[in-house]
């Protein structure tokens, strides 16, 4: 297997777990006799400060020529005061504009040995699963008009999608459920939002072609109340643009950080692959950042755009095996008071340690094919 990966490290802790997800890549690529070429580019403040643009050409230009894009992070309060045309942020959104993804897939399920860390209680987050999908090129972050006139001090945004918008991501999710638990919750509020009755309206139509898989309506305050409170209830969440954003952000309560949090961007020409952290500007160069998210992502990338489905599960099991062997990031620290036998690593010891374990895995299952 042949893939060109675009890296775009960004700002603040992006570079930092970026490489710990390229390591794990790099250790695939080893193992399996695979060809993986990556390419950095600039985004976000970085771009900015070297090339007075969160995007610029050059930078679209390699991802739209690779076969993967991935992400760190962008952002951060110095870049806070820039035009929007200059804010990292716009950056992000061009460029998943142009690479096309309109889906965002985002898995939030509890390890049994992160369960304490959760600030819900342990029988309560046990055993949750769950699958955001996110729809990512409409709603209020895309709709048009919008503005801000400080002169009239009033700032407006729109809502809006068609029902061709609502019908694809519908399906993306239908899809999802039909490789989990046959389950979709689609989130909106239709008893006040036009927009929210025409997105009811369309997925109950494309639910009439999925006769094996259950559809439940709910409006996403009440979503956002049962998915700290009855998590397990929950397969595949359906939502739009802003609320697949709150909600996924939200089930990060789930896994017990939203450093654990990963995500895939699919639908469009090349898919973008991200943990769904930001820049966290605060810790940046200190090597505590949680790099599991972006290498969960990275076997996202494995599993979407390589379709090497058995490297990507076992990325996830090194994941598992690092965490119930105890290694904990700083943001995993409620861990350390349940239970005195963790133990405390950094971003590149825990990309390294997760690199052995995936090592280790891929070797033994080799072997045992070849036996």
């Amino acid at each position: 297997m042949r893939l060109n990966i675009a890296i775009l490290p960004g700002d603040g802790i992006g570079p930092e777990v970026t490489r710990e997800a390229v390591r794990v890549l790099r250790t695939v690529a080893e193992i399996a006799g695979h060809e993986f070429r990556f390419e950095e580019a600039p985004i976000g403040g970085t771009a900015v400060d070297q090339f007075d643009t969160p995007l610029p050409p050059q930078t679209l230009e390699k991802c739209l020529s690779s076969n993967a894009v991935f992400l760190g992070a962008v952002g951060g309060p110095r870049w806070d005061n820039l035009p929007r045309a200059q804010k990292p942020e716009t950056g992000l959104l061009q460029l998943r504009q142009a690479l096309g993804g309109f889906a965002n897939i985002r898995p939030a399920a509890c390890h049994p040995a992160l369960a304490e860390c959760s600030p819900l209680r342990k029988d309560v987050v046990e055993g949750a699963d769950v699958v955001v999908v996110r729809e990512l090129l409409g709603g209020l972050y895309f709709g048009e008009p919008r503005g801000f006139r400080p002169e009239f001090t009033d700032a407006f945004n729109t809502m809006r999608y068609s029902e061709n918008e609502v019908e694809r991501i519908a399906r993306v999710g239908f899809e999802a459920a039909r490789t989990r638990r046959r389950k979709v919750t689609s989130v909106d509020k239709a008893n006040v939002l036009e927009t929210s009755q025409l997105w009811r309206e369309v997925v109950n139509r494309v639910s009439r072609n999925y006769p094996d898989v259950a559809l439940q309506h709910m409006y996403v305050d009440a979503c956002a109340m049962h998915l700290v409170t009855n998590p397990r209830q929950f397969d595949v969440i359906l939502a739009e643009n802003l609320f697949g954003d709150i909600l996924s952000d939200e089930a990060a309560a789930i896994t017990g950080s939203l450093g654990m949090l990963a995500s895939a961007t699919v639908g469009g020409d090349v898919n973008l692959y991200e943990p769904i952290h930001g820049s966290a500007p605060d810790i940046a160069g200190r090597d505590i950042a949680n790099p599991l998210g972006a290498i969960a992502s990275a076997a996202l990338l494995l599993r979407y755009s390589a379709k090497l489905q058995q490297e990507a599960s076992a990325v996830e099991a090194a994941i598992g095996r690092v965490l119930d062997e105890r290694y904990r990031t700083a943001d995993l620290g409620r861990a350390s008071a349940a239970d005195s036998r963790v133990q405390p690593v950094g971003t590149a010891e825990m990309g390294s340690l997760v690199a052995q374990a995936l090592g280790e895995i891929m070797d033994r299952r080799q072997a045992y094919h070849t036996v």
